[in-house]
């Protein structure tokens, strides 16, 4: 059974930074290719970014380039995102997902950005 199941979000102030991970099992992690997508109150899914398998090239929607760091552990089966100099404007549900079809998905973790 393929599980994806993230971990290390919370209540954060503006400016500030969290690390999200999402820990893989049921398949290949190694050699999948994964994504993180976050949805905010009120609006759709939205693509933070993807990286290969290999770990070596991530790439991230505009919005998230600078900011935003993909990263992955295959060794863990773990993928992380680093979210840095945070706005009230990047609270959402967080979530990683493969790249395959049928894709796969985790149940997300809550990043609220509050004064």
């Amino acid at each position: 059974e393929v599980q994806l199941a993230e971990s290390g979000g919370g209540l954060v102030q503006p400016g500030g930074s969290l690390r999200l991970s999402c820990v893989a099992s049921g398949f290949s992690f190694g050699t999948t290719a994964m994504k993180w997508v976050r949805q905010a109150p009120g609006k759709g899914p939205q693509l933070i970014g993807t990286i290969t398998a290999d770990g070596r090239t991530p790439s991230y929607l505009p919005f998230a380039r600078g900011r935003f760091t993909i990263s992955r552990d295959n060794a863990k089966n773990t993928l992380y995102l680093q979210l840095d100099n945070l706005t009230t404007e990047d609270t959402a549900l967080y979530w990683c997902a493969t790249t395959t079809t049928p894709q796969y998905q985790g149940q997300g973790t809550q990043v609220t950005v509050s004064a």
